[in-house]
């Protein structure tokens, strides 16, 4: 479809669209960004009821982009439905994918969104201590 085309069918859903939701997600690198916005823009909405357009738009200056200039590290993810029904459903489906690509970046990017420290779950409500691993048998 043409841009000129996409803008004309964006400005029509307006009345047939009424209920809108805009989500800007932060990234700490325009790379992580657009790899959010590929990742997730494969999937096309379920519904014909609901209207969705991804960008990037920038966000602050972060000390590791400020060198290269390109700060577009805000996902913007723009909504268009007919009911605030059909919105919710469409936006927590988009929570659910968002979250798992954002756990795929945590464990297989270099440069993760937040590194973790080395913290122990011993103690952690739920986790038994001084387990040893051997079977009541004895063997």
């Amino acid at each position: 479809m043409l841009a000129d085309e996409k803008d004309s069918e964006m400005a029509g859903t307006g009345a047939a669209f009424p209920c809108t939701l805009t989500i800007n997600t932060p990234f700490p690198t325009s790379r992580l960004a657009n790899i959010a916005l590929r990742s997730l823009s494969v999937d096309e909405e379920l519904s014909p009821l609901v209207k969705r357009s991804f960008s990037l738009a920038d966000g602050p200056t972060s000390p590791i982009e400020s060198d290269t200039g390109n700060i577009q590290t805000v996902l913007k993810t723009e909504y268009r439905a007919t009911t605030n029904r059909m919105l919710r459903v469409a936006v927590n489906g988009f929570f659910e994918s968002l979250i798992v690509v954002m756990q795929v970046m945590e464990e297989l990017d270099v440069d993760v969104i937040q590194e973790k420290g080395m913290e122990s779950l011993e103690g952690a409500q739920g986790i038994e201590q001084g387990l040893t691993g051997v079977s009541a048998g004895g063997a």
